[in-house]
């Protein structure tokens, strides 16, 4: 039996295609909604401190780092990391990721348990990132004589899409505790909770079709191997 490869080569391709159209729509969002001044005047910095108090976490510092769009939550070293403009600004673009990095902050107060999977996940994949790529080549280059490198590629490619899908309800679930804090706690009114609300989502979007797209590439691999064997 060949199991052909094309409905996965268009998968990949259209993943390829919104991917671009978010990160646009995305960056054109966080544009627009940083040019709307918060009513309630509070910084970026200031929103994660009051969201961190709120829930009790006195051991997270808020700090600023270089970049746009490069806001994270590190929970090796407790830091919510805004970029720059997010740590300064005072807009409603600011509130929403100010708040979605202190979501991730409260989650790892809470263990909540997605988030405690991905980062157990993650000294494995920083292992494996390292020489998976030259795995799937060799695999490739010799499928026709031995398929071992191209299915220990697979295996350790389907991490990487593991990774890429429990990502989803730990950024979702951040989104949500975010956006329910600060309306509940008055930080932004109706149209600017709305406002956060939108940014926030074509925000998802990006791990939406991140991983879509690293599935479609495993389906990929999963072909060539497939076919190859069944040719033998």
């Amino acid at each position: 039996m060949y199991y052909s490869s094309s409905p996965v080569y268009l998968i990949i391709l259209l993943a390829m295609v919104a991917g671009w159209l978010i990160q646009w729509r995305l960056r054109s969002k966080f544009t627009q909604y940083s040019q709307i001044g918060l009513q309630s005047g509070l910084s970026g910095k200031q929103i994660a401190e009051l969201m961190l108090a709120d829930h009790g976490i006195t051991d997270v510092r808020v700090i600023s780092t270089e970049g746009r769009l490069t806001d994270h939550y590190n929970p090796a070293d407790k830091t919510v990391n805004l970029s720059e403009e997010v740590y300064a600004e005072r807009s409603a673009a600011a509130a929403a990721v100010a708040a979605h990095e202190c979501g991730h902050a409260v989650q790892h107060a809470t263990a909540y348990s997605a988030l405690q999977f991905r980062s157990a996940m993650v000294p494995a994949l920083s292992a494996v990132s390292k020489f998976m790529p030259l795995v799937l080549l060799a695999g490739v280059v010799m499928v026709r004589t031995t398929l071992v490198p191209l299915g220990v590629g697979i295996v350790l490619f389907a991490l990487t899409t593991l990774f890429s899908f429990v990502t989803l309800p730990v950024e979702f679930d951040a989104s949500k505790r975010a956006l329910a804090w600060i309306d509940k706690r008055g930080i932004v009114t109706p149209q600017e909770h709305a406002m956060a609300k939108d940014a926030l989502w074509w925000a998802a979007m990006t791990y939406v079709v991140a991983a879509i797209s690293s599935l479609a590439t495993l389906l990929y691999y999963v072909s060539i191997f497939m076919g190859s064997r069944d040719r033998r």
